[in-house]
């Protein structure tokens, strides 16, 4: 491994690089799916992603690994909404809730077994392992979709269907996510946060998002985004919802491996295995949701459970420190991954059916791009306050007498990517003063979590309950088919 990549700056590059990416290009996979098929759609995502697994597994320095993540990133915010959006096109309101289950209980595996293995590999292989398996796995999803999936094929000619995407909503949106979620991640670490390049990437960033809704509005012939879904109170709590749980939820599952490796000085097999009780529970509850709702056709009462538990369960990892116990942790993760799970499909279970058949699938997508933003400024800003964290701790390190080398490795940003070295400080009083300054810094980051799980527990109030039908509507995709709903729904 060269000295590039074992970088810390580089460290947060590589997933700062795939969420990016992820939340830029989700959009668009959604048009290029109603343009040319979802099949066609989920067959090319995953081929990009395959590219990206390549490009990140044969690595040779720190910028070909945060291209491969950022090529992946771009598959990666298609994939997830894709699949969501075809279940929408095979299945009725009421069998939805069976196949989403389904789909989140294969994220929660993943979630499982991915910390495990990618932490056994890391530590008695090599990290390239971690992209390597993606290539049997990708290749068996592509010639199972390639031969079993049944969807209408619009059979859209290529000029035709280039003229139809939204390109100025494309553009404009990427650029909005980049310079915002890029002038947060480098405030107060590459550069001041009164700095022209800081205060010039917010500004006009947000500028952007003024062009972007006029485009949507009066530009576009098939818009990236259909605006008339927010006009409806409960499809704003629902994205509202789904936005903080995923704040929330991925905090937790990020940052917790980091509690365990800096404050408990666990491996990292062992960081993998502690997270599983949160799984777990994530698991048995994702199971016993979708049966629930199937057989009810209830959602709203789940998700005020759900935002619930998500905001006590991450208030609760604020009580972590030293000396927790390991029936406390697993308390506490039990706790958290109830409510976990219960938010994983209800908010979008219900903008779905709060919207006609035909909105589906653009609905699903905005709320899939309002996830996927919230889960990038998780990252984001909880590794702004566990930089500025560890830069209030400085003083203590250095009245505890640590040498330069140590002050430099656990300050501000180098500290996430240095917790190996905690371990190398003999010193018996300085280690704790070291541990206690993780510990504060770990415990601001989930203090700002539950700060956001708590505006989603505001907005579950307004969720509607409608009927869910066990009815099925088919979702015919293509721009004749597109054209037919635009001017079915304009005034």
């Amino acid at each position: 491994m060269t000295k590039d990549l074992n970088s810390a700056a580089g460290y947060t590059w590589i997933g700062a690089a795939y969420l990016l990416s992820m939340c830029a290009a989700n959009p668009m996979w959604t048009r290029v799916s109603d343009i040319w098929g979802r099949k066609a759609a989920l067959l090319g995502a995953i081929i990009v992603f395959t590219i990206g697994s390549i490009l990140a597994g044969a690595a040779r320095n720190m910028p070909m690994l945060i291209a491969g993540r950022a090529v992946q990133g771009l598959a990666g915010g298609g994939l997830i909404n894709l699949v969501s959006i075809v279940i929408a096109d095979l299945f009725s309101m009421r069998h939805r809730s069976l196949y989403n289950s389904a789909m989140a209980l294969v994220w929660v595996l993943a979630g499982t077994t991915g910390p495990v293995i990618g932490g056994a590999l890391s530590q008695y292989a090599t990290w390239r392992w971690c992209f390597w398996l993606n290539l049997p796995i990708c290749g068996a999803a592509f010639f199972i979709l390639l031969f079993f999936l049944k969807l209408h094929n619009p059979r859209t000619k290529l000029r035709e269907g280039l003229k139809a995407i939204d390109w100025f909503g494309t553009v404009s949106i990427m650029a909005i996510v980049l310079l915002l979620l890029l002038g947060l991640d480098f405030g107060g670490v590459s550069f001041a946060w009164n700095s022209p390049t800081i205060i010039c990437m917010l500004v006009f960033g947000c500028l952007l998002i003024g062009f972007f809704l006029y485009a949507e509005k009066r530009l576009a012939r098939f818009p990236l985004m259909d605006l008339t879904v927010f006009q409806d109170w409960s499809n704003n709590a629902a994205i509202v919802i789904g936005a903080t749980h995923s704040l929330a939820s991925r905090g937790g599952e990020y940052y917790l491996p980091l509690y365990f490796q800096s404050v408990r000085q666990s491996s990292p097999t062992e960081s993998g295995l502690l997270i599983l009780p949160m799984m777990i529970a994530a698991s048995v509850t994702d199971i016993l949701v979708g049966v629930l709702i199937h057989r009810t056709g209830r959602y709203r009462e789940i998700i005020w459970a759900g935002t619930a538990l998500l905001t006590l369960g991450t208030g609760l990892y604020i009580k972590l420190g030293i000396d927790a116990s390991l029936a406390k942790i697993i308390g506490f993760e039990i706790v958290g991954g109830i409510g976990l799970s219960l938010l994983l499909s209800t908010p979008m279970l219900a903008i779905q059916n709060n919207v006609k058949q035909a909105d589906v699938a653009v609905s699903t997508s905005t709320l899939g791009f309002m996830r996927n933003i919230a889960t990038s400024l998780s990252i984001v800003l909880g590794g702004v306050v566990f930089q500025s964290s560890m830069a209030a701790q400085h003083s203590s390190l250095v009245a505890a007498g640590l040498n330069q080398t140590y002050l430099k490795a656990f300050s501000g940003y180098q500290a996430a990517a240095k917790v190996d070295l905690i371990a190398t400080v003999q010193d018996p009083a300085q280690h704790l003063v070291v541990q206690k300054a993780y510990e504060w810094s770990v415990r601001n980051m989930f203090i700002m979590y539950t700060a956001g799980a708590a505006i989603g527990l505001i907005a579950s109030p307004f969720i509607k309950q409608r009927h869910m039908s066990k009815e099925h509507t088919e979702t015919k995709t293509g721009i004749k088919n597109m054209t037919d709903h635009k001017r079915k729904t304009e005034p």
